[in-house]
């Protein structure tokens, strides 16, 4: 009555091709080619502390990032829900806000600010900004002294549309404009974001999520003569919230265009509402390994998350081993 089954057998079939597909294809010869890195730095907290899988499930704002149909996502008939599912109301929320801000490795410092307006009952359009900025770093002369300094940032800048097509299947898109910059040298680019999220069953409790992200190519680049690929990255995911359980499941499988392929998983713990406590992992952080002994945490992620009337507060802690650490807060709003 809940699940049709064929339809959740198919996600979970897709998804598991595409997660072997992942093991059996080896390093890409690719790795660190793109441009404009920052637009790999995963926003919003609760998609990190969930391991970065997140194009399954897509449930808040950090979908702009994510999988921008995940806006749309909705079900339709409120018969059967639980506390975790939106309820309808009598004041309903049409303007939504973002915004997470992450001390990234080495210091850079990274933001990502988003704002949605619904503007009718199916459609929802978007704004974000996402930008890194990378400090000052010393200009020195040939023989290494120093004769100044100079700094370097990125920004991107994107809007979104997100359409509920079908009262379970959602879509949307996000164009984007990047500009980066580098001492007196700059480069731009056009980037676009397309994605769907598909209900499998009546309450959307059970989600399945496909996204293309950042396809496009650079107009400019640093040098008159060069130009890089972006950082264009497919993935789909699955996510289930477990019937008469306390748990929410999510996982994800991907490759970028530009690396190897990936998995992630991540659960959430939902029975403390208005708490929230999340844990993750993702497959990426073998790229961090140094053979020492704090390399099994590599890849683990974990957080927590608060509501309170139309606010959030989100936290998360990612392990990147001898790196370091990286610490992501995010606060959300509807008015």
């Amino acid at each position: 009555m809940f699940i049709n089954r064929k339809n959740y057998i198919a996600a979970a079939v897709i998804l598991f091709v595409f997660i072997n597909a992942a093991i059996a294809f080896g390093t890409n010869s690719n790795a660190g080619t793109a441009a404009y890195p920052f637009l790999k730095i995963g926003t919003g907290a609760k998609s990190q502390a969930l391991g970065g899988a997140f194009v399954g499930l897509s449930d808040d704002e950090s979908a702009l990032y994510y999988n921008p149909a995940g806006l749309t996502a909705k079900a339709e008939s409120y018969e059967i829900y639980d506390d975790l599912l939106e309820k309808p109301t009598d004041d309903p929320v049409k303007n939504k806000f973002t915004a997470t801000y992450i001390n990234y490795l080495l210091d850079f410092q990274y933001g990502f600010i988003g704002y949605t307006r619904e503007l009718d009952e199916r459609s929802i359009a978007g704004i974000s900004i996402s930008y890194q900025n990378y400090g000052t770093f010393n200009r020195l002369d040939i023989d290494g002294d120093k004769i100044g300094t100079f700094g370097a940032s990125d920004i991107a800048i994107g809007m979104t549309y997100s359409k509920r097509l079908k009262p379970k299947l959602s879509a949307g898109a996000t164009g984007k404009f990047i500009y980066e910059t580098i001492d007196t040298y700059s480069s731009n680019g056009l980037a676009l974001d397309l994605g769907i999220l598909y209900l499998i069953n009546e309450d959307g409790s059970t989600r399945f999520g496909m996204a293309l992200t950042n396809l496009g190519a650079q107009i400019s680049g640093l040098t008159e003569t060069h130009k890089d690929p972006l950082p264009t990255k497919i993935a789909m995911g699955l996510s289930h919230k477990l019937r008469g359980l306390p748990f929410l499941f999510s996982t994800e499988a991907g490759k970028p265009f530009d690396n190897d392929f990936y998995f992630a998983l991540g659960a959430e713990f939902v029975s403390l509402k208005p708490f929230f406590v999340r844990i993750g992992w993702s497959s990426t952080g073998k790229d961090y390994r140094t053979g020492d002994d704090s390399d099994t945490m590599a890849g683990f992620a974990g957080g927590f998350g608060y509501t309170y009337d139309k606010y959030t507060l989100d936290y998360s802690y990612s392990s990147f081993v001898d790196l370091g650490t990286v610490h992501r807060i995010s606060l959300g709003a509807g008015f």
